[in-house]
């Protein structure tokens, strides 16, 4: 059997091509998977080698779904024990010395080096990689920060390869799910070199065969500015803050755990939050009450006042590589995973999130 060979779950191709769509007044150019067929990404990248270098969420996500599409790629990382990241790419399947590899092995045999190990971890790496990205290779990232901030990481490519990157919106946990579905996720794409003069053209067929549903460009640094603020904004940090926020006044007001914890959590991400994702926020408004309607309309604005100010300084931290400078001192640390676990234990032995273990339970669909 190839190493590279496996039966992909695959989504039906459809018909539209390349075209430029109206994204609220502003004409976008948009890839679509139709546009890169997974027989034309094959013969694209016929003969090469794509190293997947890390087998975290993002880089596990994207291997799987390129092995499952018939992709030439390996994988490289440390050898480890039970819960290692060797371990769990052996549990995937992936064979010692046919496509899973230490890093270095993985690094002298591929000529496009997917450099998917966390910010902190590619700092840290970049000595290794640097000299193995010889001329006419391709560094392939998911994520522009260490190039970005290279005054901080160091991670500065050599003039004389491409330099790309591909950013699935979304875990590498949905990238997988969602392609194993048959579906796929929508992401973004940047060229930061082009030696070969086939950058963009290779960026989006890898891109496609990684799990993506459709791409649109973008800079590396608009990428990264855009994520950064979005995760600690209303993707993560902001959602986390509001519902303990909303929770807490609600308990000072004598609401019981679970009524607290239905009215702010549990509706929201099991009936407001799908409305939304199905047909945008005006098509969920118009699904609820006329009370529940006035009141979203009137304190929409207060809170896009109130927190327009905190998403400037945010943005404002991003772009002046602060928050860069912390995520990188503060991951880098021997203890990282020990204060990230006592971090993450606040939260879930928080009153709020032990209550809702307990409302998670009562769905029909746990009964």
């Amino acid at each position: 059997r190839s190493a590279f060979a496996r039966t992909a779950p695959m989504a039906p191709t459809g018909t539209r091509g390349i075209k430029s769509l109206d994204f609220g007044g502003t004409k976008e150019d948009v890839i679509e998977r139709s546009d890169y067929p997974i027989a034309k990404c094959q013969e694209m990248f016929k003969g090469e080698t794509l190293g997947m270098l890390g087998y975290g969420t993002q880089g596990r996500g994207q291997a799987l779904n390129l092995r499952d599409n018939g992709m030439p790629v390996i994988v490289g990382v440390r050898k480890g024990g039970a819960g290692s990241s060797w371990e769990k790419a052996v549990a995937d399947g992936w064979v010692e010395g046919e496509n899973l590899f230490d890093i270095e092995t993985c690094l002298e045999k591929s000529n496009v080096i997917m450099y998917l190990l966390s910010d902190a971890g590619q700092k840290a790496a970049w000595p290794q990689v640097k000299p193995h990205l010889t001329k006419g290779k391709t560094l392939y990232v998911a994520h522009g920060f260490s190039v970005v901030f290279n005054e901080d990481t160091g991670v500065i490519p050599p003039e004389d390869v491409d330099v790309v990157l591909v950013a699935p919106k979304g875990s590498g946990t949905t990238v997988r799910n969602l392609f194993l579905e048959g579906r796929g996720i929508n992401g973004s794409v940047a060229v930061l070199q082009d030696v070969s003069g086939q950058a963009k053209d290779r960026a989006f067929a890898i891109g496609i065969a990684a799990g993506c549903g459709y791409l649109y460009e973008t800079t590396f640094q608009k990428e990264t500015f855009s994520d950064l603020v979005g995760e600690r904004g209303v993707l993560m940090g902001m959602i986390q803050g509001a519902f303990q926020a909303q929770y807490d006044v609600l308990r000072a007001r004598g609401h019981s755990p679970s009524e607290a914890f239905n009215e702010t959590c549990e509706e929201a991400t099991q009936s407001l939050y799908p409305l939304i994702g199905q047909h945008g926020c005006d098509y969920m408004f118009g699904e609820c009450s006329t009370t529940a309607q006035r009141g979203a309309l009137d304190w929409a604005p207060k809170f896009e006042k109130a927190l327009k100010p905190v998403f400037e300084d945010l943005y404002n931290e991003v772009a002046n590589g602060n928050e860069a400078r912390r995520t990188l001192d503060v991951n880098s640390k021997d203890d990282y995973r020990v204060s990230l676990e006592k971090e993450l234990d606040e939260i879930r032995n928080s009153e709020m999130w032990r209550a809702g273990k307990t409302v998670r339970q009562l769905r029909p669909e746990n009964a």
